[in-house]
């Protein structure tokens, strides 16, 4: 793309629309840049400080709000700061391997890491938060260029060569201005999403029996006086499997996108008790063979990767072995009662796991969990009560999606076109 090349956005505030094209220069004219550094090799004890430490900036800390997190996953050493890169509250940043394109203005001082470059000059006269939305959207039209949709890497001297639009400071600011405040508003109802999961996972610990107790701290009026719950290991009380699927995976011939059934990966299972609306991969009918088949309304959960996610499923599928199935309950069960017992009994092993971490769980482990359980109505009224919360959680979560869609329709409108 030619560096003289003028643009016009489709969209435009009206106190600018006689203001004529917009600039474009390659990155390397706009700005100064460079990567971060760690010494080498990572992991080595000496090169953290956890306790006493700066703040050192890895990929993992650059949120998808234009911020950081609130704190760093790891604080650098004084050691390790001698052969790292400072920088400043206020600074541009972006990440540039692993979860590509994640831009931040920074909110504190920090370290940083050499896997993302930052912007320590600019040689044009440009809004920082203008700079840092149409850097984010510069790399959105690069992701969908790729193949898959998927950059794992990019150089810095292969971004030297990008090209940057911009108009005249005023309309910049204006521009910024106007998404800051988006943002803004995508911040407050993120908060109230936490807010909301907090106040379930409280509810959820409150509302079953922990540890030893043979009952719950809180519990409904009208089952004050029911007793103890009853405790039963895992296998007494469902009958359960793993899914399968055909070795190895990514064989064309197991895959069927277009007219297969659909194929319940980890990747599928949402935070939501529910699966996404469709799975990533769907099955053919020459895998299907070799699968598993679940009904809608299934309960199954996820015990590896992203372990302890649980779902009861809204549409007939196929599923992997990476998850499990509950396919009979021999007690007086409520499915959706069971589904919640089933998480808060996962999220209690993790909390126990070294880093509250577990990469995987055998059926055969899960077996002699023990499970908790009330009569049948007091089962269905938490069920209830913990339904109408993840409501309020899927709604807040519907709210955040078309905010986030309007932004980027905004984005796309309020940014010229780049063609490749």
């Amino acid at each position: 793309m030619s560096k003289e090349l003028k643009l016009i956005p489709q969209l435009r505030f009206p106190e600018f629309l006689n203001d004529g094209d917009w600039d474009g220069d390659s990155l390397v004219n706009i700005a100064k840049f460079r990567r971060g550094s760690f010494p080498q090799p990572y992991g080595l004890p000496k090169w953290y400080d956890d306790e006493n430490g700066m703040p050192f900036i890895q990929v993992y800390d650059v949120g998808e709000d234009f911020r950081l997190k609130p704190k760093t996953k790891s604080k650098i050493s004084k050691l390790g700061a001698k052969q790292s890169v400072f920088i400043k509250k206020g600074t541009v940043i972006i990440t540039i391997q692993g979860s590509i394109g994640r831009v931040a203005i920074t909110q504190y001082d920090a370290y940083i890491d050499r896997t993302l470059l930052l912007f320590e000059e600019f040689y044009n006269e440009i809004d920082k938060t203008f700079f840092a939305y149409i850097l984010f959207l510069l790399f959105e039209i690069e992701k969908q260029k790729a193949p898959g949709g998927i950059i794992k890497t990019i150089t810095k001297e292969v971004l030297s060569d990008f090209v940057i639009s911009f108009p005249n400071p005023a309309e910049q600011k204006k521009i910024a201005s106007c998404l800051f405040s988006l943002d803004e508003l995508l911040a407050a109802h993120n908060d109230k999403l936490d807010a909301l999961k907090k106040h379930k996972i409280g509810l959820m610990q409150n509302l079953f029996p922990q540890d030893q107790e043979a009952v719950p701290k809180v519990r409904f009026p009208e089952f004050e006086d029911d007793g103890v719950w009853e405790a039963e290991s895992l296998k007494n009380i469902s009958r359960f499997r793993r899914g399968s699927f055909p070795q190895p995976y990514g064989l064309a011939q197991w895959y069927d996108d277009e007219n297969g059934m659909p194929f319940i990966q980890v990747y599928d299972v949402d935070d939501n008790f529910r699966l996404k609306a469709t799975t990533k991969r769907k099955i053919s009918a020459l895998a299907a063979e070799q699968s598993v088949f679940i009904e809608k309304g299934t309960v199954i959960i996820t015990i590896q990767g992203s372990i302890g996610r649980v779902a009861i499923t809204q549409y007939d599928a196929y599923i992997d072995r990476t998850l499990l199935i509950f396919q009979e309950f021999y007690s007086d069960i409520d499915k959706t009662f069971f589904a919640y017992v089933l998480f808060l009994l996962f999220e209690i092993e993790k909390l126990k796991a070294p880093g509250g971490i577990i990469k995987t769980i055998t059926k055969e482990v899960l077996s002699d969990f023990l499970i908790k359980v009330p009569s049948i109505k007091e089962q269905q009224k938490i069920a209830s009560c913990l339904s109408d919360l993840d409501e309020l959680i899927t709604a807040q979560t519907e709210k955040i999606e078309q905010i986030q869609k309007h932004k980027r329709g905004l984005m796309q409108g309020l940014f010229p076109k780049i063609e490749s």
